[in-house]
């Protein structure tokens, strides 16, 4: 630090005080009874002012600059305005000792012997406090709410804006050490308001606003009179009775000092916002100096160290960013900093630091050795071992002990010294003089090695990495390069102030000067860009500079030196260059010239440090060519050409080298179709077709189909036309192309048909297939369009496509519940077990769904198919057992659909008598497994219910009995217990009309069989209404061997004429009565029926035995009394006598089922409209005859008479029963 005067003035009285407007411009004296105001600039006396009767002690400036007071010994305040003038005065009772404004409210304090005021422009009264001694100095804190008060018996007193004490701070010294001046420290960045003091006991001291004391007393030796702060707060001046202005840090260390004076310094003070320093004396002396803060720093490589705040080091990595405070408490006078060491020289002692580890980004110094001692230098250099110690001439080599190891004396002033590397202790320094001489110097060596001499004197010099070249900047600001070796001057560059060469390139070199940056690589031009300051390093891209006080680190792209050597075809030194730090741009331009040079390897880095894939791909696609033992660079050239898309150049370098083909390729994936044209001219209509079809590839991919179309049709390619047409829905198109083409072309026809069919537009779909004769897929047309007449057409046609048309017709029929169609078409189709598979899931479906009526159709559905099935000699066996067991099923479930409606539905429809015989019915077939939905808990609650009803007690109480043993449903369980509670008050016994009679054997049966549907007494098996389910009188006959069907039929339709039977009943008239009288003298055996003879048994016997008759036997029979069941092979027919001649029966000649014409219960079979077994459920109108009907009329007066007769007991059981059969 130096100061330097700038003017001074000379006044006759004392200067007491003096404020800055806070602009800087102008600046307020206190000099006797007056207030001088100087221009700052220059020191010119601008104006006088007059105002005070007697000497004028302080003054001081608001903030805003707007307005400034004066304190007097004539007890006045005057406020003046910044044009000079007085606009307000106010009085104390005492002299004005102090004023000071408040920097934020502008309230103004003024203190004087007794008391002290505050004043402000909205008040027009000055409220005044008293005070216990004399205020000789005051301060307002930043922010404006603090005042503090220095007094004469060594007291600090705090005061708040209103002038209440909040804060008193009593000095040890008390009276003998008068507080003289105070001032807060500006600084916004303290986290406290710091109060610097300073007293007549020589002290300096520092305290916090709550009176704490920082730190301890600095001893001053001498009475300071002044104290102020610079703007920023880092520093602080002192004057006093030393008769000089002492600059101290703001922690209270001595720095310097700003300029001696002939008499006492009463007042100094920092223009705002600048180094400039005002001193006022005691004898009217007024200096003006500024002051000059040198830059303390050293440089080595990324690490810079400087001083800051005077007392402290920071060293900073200038790649990283990262920065270490060193705090020395002292003044630091020169830095040094070597690899990883640095050097502190303080007023006392030279500190030596070392860094704690080898790391390169390490940041951490610890002390390494002390040399306790006094050293004038210039210039100071530290090495591994050793500090370098430059005073003008000389060197000194001092070992970190302090010892002196060597000593060099030199020709002239030494300019510059710079380490250059080197071994630990044996480091090489390089060397500048004034006389023009640069030498090199190794620290363990006495002699100096010269390395060349210049007429000019030596300013700032640098090595080459490879210690090749030398850079000097002499005193005429250029910039000579020489070669070491040959000592030849290579080149010389104007304007510099300082050099440096690139660390990590040998050819590259950067120099400052005239407020631009130069770079100049190799003997290229120099280039130039704005830059200020010092270049003091160059480090690949990073330029290190100094610019007055900082170093920065200034990221400088190496393009132009890159594009210099390109220009050259200097490829791989390009690319040195480019590693340096270039932008994207600049590395993929580098590519690209490196790649049109044929440089693939210099490309193949590039085009890596931008990632671009597709180059990379291309290098490495002609490297492999190349290996393979191609060397056609026009080729390589013209690849290079294309991708950078150059396409006429690549198209020309393609022809060159004889490959036209590549260059029509290039084109037309390029879309460029016109060039393509050009290229090809009047050439081979091959690649001419090709074109089109390239070309038409392009309108279809950029959505233009009609021309794609237009174009695929000229070049042949239908197959494509026809793909986007059928897309696009274009029948019309498809049509012309389909009847244009030849038969021979099936696949574009059959795309064609394709489309036809995919568009709804079967017609044109058949007419094609018909085209290229493609039945089968003709056929197949007609079964997806569902056009079955035109299948069945073609299928009577050619009969190899039956299963084609059959089977889908099958299955569309059961998808639309026509089942028995469905039959059809499987069996025409010969698919009999897809028939039986699909009924049988449609019958499993109906049980689930408990659509019971449904599952007795489809089951007796199945067992016919089975039976159809059946004729098949290798299945007969296993399909007849499949025929009986559906069989049973459907007469199963056609009866449970009773009982499930009976006891699901709220009404039932069936009469008591119907519900009775289907339970009983259910009960004797359901003698080992359940088939599934059937309820056994349904069947005997509606038989318990039904018997109850119509008398059959016994049978009740069985069935609620057995209902005991299982699982009963909660909405039955109410009515069963009620149920089985109520029958037992009912008798034991079941009503003898319900009890079910043999027709065989005249035995009544019981209601419940344990032997099933079959006579206890003959086995004979029952047959049953299919409406009512009684037992219908009914006997099943067999044929003696050798009478086939045929026969039996034409014997029984023979009708041989019967012996009329005599009427045993003889009538007798008189005396107008008549008499009827049963004879029954008269032989009986003459009426016998032969088929009667024959149903007699063994009696006893366990064992069925059927009833077989002869020839004889059928030809006496009647065609009316014996139905037949026609069952279609392999089954045989089954033959059934009446034995009730006269009660009619009828059977469906489809389901064989059934029904005594005088069944009352409509719900289950009506004789008009359905039967429950037939195909399609309905009966022809030739099936109910009247044959019957006639013979009740004919037999009512009989029955009538046998049952009413006086003496019933000669009519036998048997006609008795036959009677009340009959009503």
């Amino acid at each position: 630090m130096r100061a330097v005067l700038t003017w001074r003035d000379k006044v006759e009285q004392c200067i007491y005080d003096l404020a800055f407007k806070p602009d800087g411009t102008q600046l307020i004296l206190a000099a006797g009874n007056r207030l001088l105001v100087y221009d700052t600039s220059d020191g010119t006396l601008l104006q006088p002012l007059k105002g005070h009767k007697d000497t004028v002690y302080c003054v001081a400036y608001a903030k805003d600059g707007k307005r400034f007071a004066s304190g007097s010994a004539d007890k006045s305040v005057i406020i003046w305005t910044s044009k000079l003038e007085g606009i307000l005065k106010y009085t104390h009772n005492d002299s004005i000792q102090c004023v000071s404004y408040n920097p934020v409210t502008h309230q103004l304090a003024s203190c004087s012997s007794s008391d002290f005021g505050l004043w402000s422009p909205e008040q027009k009264s000055v409220s005044k406090h008293k005070s216990s001694s004399k205020i000789t100095c005051c301060s307002w804190t930043n922010d404006g709410q603090y005042l503090a008060l220095g007094m004469f018996n060594g007291v600090i007193s705090i005061r708040n804006k209103n002038g209440e004490e909040k804060v008193k701070i009593e000095r040890p010294g008390g009276s003998l050490s008068p507080i003289w001046s105070i001032c807060w420290n500006p600084s916004r960045e303290e986290h406290n308001d710091i109060l610097a003091v300073a007293d007549w006991g020589q002290k300096l001291s520092f305290y916090q606003l709550s009176g704490k004391q920082i730190g301890k007393d600095r001893l001053l030796n001498f009475d300071p009179c002044c104290i102020s702060y610079f703007t920023k707060g880092e520093y602080i001046l002192l004057g006093g009775s030393d008769k000089q202005v002492s600059l101290f840090t703001k922690d209270g260390v001595q720095l310097g000092t700003v300029g001696e004076q002939n008499s006492w310094v009463w007042t100094c003070k920092v223009k705002p916002d600048s180094n400039y320093v005002v001193v006022g004396c005691q004898d009217g002396t007024i200096s003006f100096y500024q002051l000059i803060f040198s830059t303390v720093h050293g440089l080595y490589k990324d690490r810079y160290a400087y001083r800051d705040s005077m007392t402290d080091v920071i060293v900073q990595h200038l790649i990283t960013e990262q920065k270490v405070r060193i705090k020395c408490k002292e003044l630091v006078k020169k830095i040094a900093i070597y690899k990883n060491r640095l050097a502190i020289q303080l007023p006392e002692k030279i500190l030596i630091y070392e860094l704690y580890s080898d790391d390169s980004s390490d940041m951490h110094y610890r002390v390494k050795e002390k040399i306790v001692k006094k050293f004038e230098c210039n210039l100071l250099v530290v090495c591994a071992d050793h500090i370098i110690l430059c005073q003008e001439k000389r060197l000194q080599c001092l070992s970190f002990s302090g010892m002196k190891e060597r000593e060099w004396q030199m020709e002239s002033l030494i300019r510059y010294i710079k380490v250059i590397g080197g071994p630990p202790g044996r480091e090489g320094l390089l060397v500048g003089l004034k006389n023009g001489q640069i030498l090199k110097i190794f620290v363990d060596n006495l002699f100096a090695i010269v390395l060349l001499k210049q007429a000019t004197a030596v300013r700032c010099l640098d090595m080459s990495a490879s210690r090749n070249k030398l850079a000097v900047v002499d005193e005429n600001d250029t910039c000579l390069v020489y070669d070491i070796h040959t000592k030849e001057l290579l080149f010389q560059e104007p304007n510099a102030n300082s050099v440096a060469w690139n660390t990590q390139c040998e050819d590259m070199l950067c120099f400052s000067g005239g407020g631009y940056l130069n770079i100049k690589a190799s003997t290229f031009p120099v280039h130039q860009q704005k830059l200020q300051g010092f270049v003091v390093g160059y480090n690949g891209s990073k330029i290190f500079c100094l610019h007055v006080f900082s170093m920065s680190a200034v990221e400088v792209p190496q393009s132009a030196p890159m594009y210099q050597y390109l220009d050259r075809k200097m490829f791989k030194e390009a690319y040195q260059i480019a590693c340096l730090g270039v932008t994207d741009t600049d590395w993929r331009e580098l590519a690209m010239e490196a790649l049109e040079g044929l440089e693939f390897e210099t490309a193949k880095k590039a085009f890596t440090r931008v990632q671009d894939l597709r180059y990379l791909e291309l290098i490495n696609s002609i490297e492999e060519r190349k290996k393979r033992g191609e060397t056609n660079n026009e080729l390589f050239l013209a690849d290079v050409f294309a991708y950078q898309g150059k396409f006429h150049e690549a198209a020309k370098l393609y022809r060159r080298s004889g490959h036209e083909t590549l260059a029509l390729d290039m084109y037309t994936d390029l879309r460029m179709f016109e060039y393509a044209k050009d290229f090809l001219g009047s050439g081979d209509p091959k690649e001419t077709k090709m074109l089109i079809t390239k070309q038409a590839d392009w309108a279809r991919n950029i959505n233009e189909p009609k021309a794609a179309v237009e174009m695929y049709i000229s070049a042949g390619e239908h197959v494509k036309a026809i793909e986007i047409s059928g897309d696009h829905g274009w029948v019309d198109t498809l049509i012309d192309i389909a009847r244009k083409l030849d038969r021979a072309e099936r696949e574009p026809l059959l795309m064609c048909a394709h489309y036809f069919k995919k568009l709804d537009n079967p017609a044109y779909a058949a007419e094609t297939y018909l085209k290229i004769g493609d039945l089968k897929s003709l056929v197949q047309l007609y079964v997806e369009t569902q056009r079955w007449d035109e299948a069945f057409a073609l299928g009577e046609k050619h009969p190899e496509f039956k299963d084609d048309i059959y089977v889908p017709y099958a299955q569309w029929l059961a998808e639309n519940d026509r089942f028995e169609e469905a039959q059809k078409a499987f069996h025409k189709a010969g698919r009999q077990r897809d028939a039986v598979r699909v009924l049988e899931q449609l019958t499993h479906n109906a049980v689930v769904e408990s659509r019971f009526n449904d599952a007795a159709y489809y089951y007796w559905m199945l067992s016919m198919q089975c039976l159809d099935i059946a004729q098949d000699p290798a299945q007969k066996d296993a399909m007849l057992d499949k025929f009986h067991h559906f069989q049973h099923l459907a007469e199963l479930y056609h009866g449970y659909h009773a009982i499930q409606r009976y006891t699901e539905e709220p009404f039932s429809f069936h009469l008591p008598e119907t519900l009775f015989n289907i339970s009983r019915f259910l009960l004797h077939s359901l003698t080992k497994d359940t088939p599934l939905g059937i309820s056994k808990v349904n069947t005997l609650f509606t038989l318990a219910k039904q018997s109850k009803a119509l008398g059959a007690y016994r049978l009740a109480r069985q069935a609620y009995d057995k209902l005991q043993g299982l699982h009963i449903p909660a909405r039955f369980q109410k009515s069963i217990e009620l149920g089985s509670l109520t029958i037992r008050s009912k008798p034991f016994h079941d009503s003898e009309e319900l009890v079910p009679l043999c027709y065989r054997c005249s035995t009544n049966n019981p209601l419940l069989n344990n032997l099933g549907n079959v006579c206890i007494n003959c086995r004979q098996p029952f047959v049953f209404s299919a409406s009512s389910y009684e037992v219908l009188h009914l006997v099943e006959f067999y044929l003696e061997d050798g009478i086939t069907d045929e026969e039996a039929v034409a014997l029984i339709d023979l009708e041989a004429p019967r012996h009329k039977r005599e009427s045993k009943w003889q009538e007798i008239t008189s005396n107008n009565s008549q008499t009827l009288r049963l004879d029954e003298t008269m032989d009986s055996t003459g009426d016998d029926d032969p088929f009667t003879a024959k149903l007699s048994f063994e009696q006893g016997g366990s064992e069925f035995v059927p009833v077989v008759v002869s020839r004889s036997v059928l030809r006496a029979m009647s065609r009316r009394d014996v139905l037949i069941k026609r069952w279609p092979p392999p089954l045989p027919w089954q033959y059934f006598r009446s034995l009730l001649p006269d009660a009619s029966i009828t059977m469906c000649p489809s389901c064989f089922q059934g029904v005594c014409a005088n069944d009352r219960d409509p719900q289950t079979f009506h004789l008009c409209q359905h039967c429950p077994w037939g195909a399609g459920r309905r009966l022809s109108k030739e099936a109910i005859t009247w044959t019957g009907l006639l013979a009740w009329v004919r037999h009512l007066t009989s029955v009538f008479l046998i049952l009413l007769h006086p003496d019933s007991r000669i009519i036998s059981p048997k006609w008795r029963l036959l009677a009340r059969l009959s009503l």
